[in-house]
């Protein structure tokens, strides 16, 4: 008998014929053998509703194909919704059919939040991988993102209290978890995917209400390759311009969510108004953002400074008092 939490992984596709293949197989590849894989089609009219099909088929005992009624495509928070009630793991992650996990992903994420009694969720750093294509242009793009990144507070693989997180993700989407790791129960009772939300978004709506009410683990460790191609989901909307628009929804929901939860915390509400600017303020944003490029070249220039003049003892304890600073603002 196995005494392994079983980890129900989740993956939702519609006509991803090029890529799901080698999502699914980088599945197989975990090391960590415990895990289910339900492919939900969200009504695909080409051949990866055969590819996937063909999986079910091969490997029953592993992996589960199910659709909507009448093959529908009803987007992605309904497919993740229909996933997540055939769950049976006390964990779910989820893949989409166009990434790779990497092959510890799963039991590195099951070993860090297995032991933690309080924590429903851990969530790392992505790797955005342009060099899947082999080209030379390709090779030296792939980056990571996170809240451990850019200046940003650095985790290191702590539980972080609600709602810590929330200002984060408000001020930068390219922050909200994905490759996550969190307990199935979180989401059948606290945070449902809401079906309303049929691409763009759908997932940060469930972190939002993660990261307001649970703790949440923050790991350092990206094993999650997020692969960049013109035509993913998000490229797609953007190059069609609505990301603009997607966004402000997502804002209203947040606005609303907080209403309905009482939600008073200064910090939530001062970050909320702030990611609204574009939208409700724009001349005031565009002020903002000129500033913005403005005390980065002069923070670009003091820095560039400091290396040349001071020494190394003052340059890092000038830098630790900074980080300290962004950190309570």
């Amino acid at each position: 008998m196995n005494n392994q939490p079983l980890v129900s992984a989740i993956m939702i596709f519609l006509n991803e014929e090029r890529f799901i293949d080698e999502a699914i197989e980088s599945v197989f590849a975990q090391t960590y053998d415990h895990w289910e894989l339900l492919l939900v089609d969200d009504g695909s009219t080409n051949n990866s509703s055969q590819i996937a099909l063909d999986y079910a088929r091969r490997y029953p005992d592993k992996i589960q194909y199910l659709e909507h009624p009448n093959h529908e495509n009803r987007g992605m928070s309904a497919s993740r919704n229909l996933g997540i009630q055939n769950a049976k793991g006390k964990y779910i992650s989820y893949i989409d059919s166009d990434d790779v996990w990497l092959p510890n992903k799963l039991e590195r994420q099951v070993e860090l939040l297995e032991p933690q009694t309080e924590a429903v969720m851990v969530y790392a750093p992505l790797m955005c991988w342009y060099s899947w294509t082999g080209l030379p242009e390709d090779q030296d793009k792939d980056h990571l993102y996170g809240v451990q990144l850019n200046g940003r507070p650095p985790f290191n693989n702590s539980v972080v209290e609600p709602p810590k997180l929330i200002p984060l993700f408000l001020k930068d989407k390219n922050l909200t978890p994905s490759g996550v790791l969190v307990k199935r129960e979180t989401l059948l009772t606290i945070a449902p995917s809401e079906n309303s939300f049929r691409t763009n978004y759908s997932d940060d709506v469930v972190q939002i209400k993660i990261c307001l009410h649970c703790k949440v683990l923050v790991s350092d460790e990206p094993l999650y390759k997020y692969r960049i191609h013109p035509e993913s989901n998000c490229r797609k909307e953007s190059k069609a311009g609505k990301s603009y628009y997607f966004r402000e929804v997502f804002l209203n929901w947040v606005e609303q969510y907080f209403r309905e939860h009482h939600v008073t915390n200064p910090l939530l509400i001062k970050a909320l108004k702030q990611a609204y600017l574009p939208y409700k303020r724009p001349y005031l944003y565009r002020i903002h953002k000129s500033c913005q490029v403005t005390g980065n070249l002069l923070q670009n220039l003091v820095i560039k400074w400091s290396r040349n003049i001071l020494p190394k003892n003052v340059r890092d304890w000038l830098w630790s008092r900074w980080v300290k600073l962004k950190t309570l603002n």
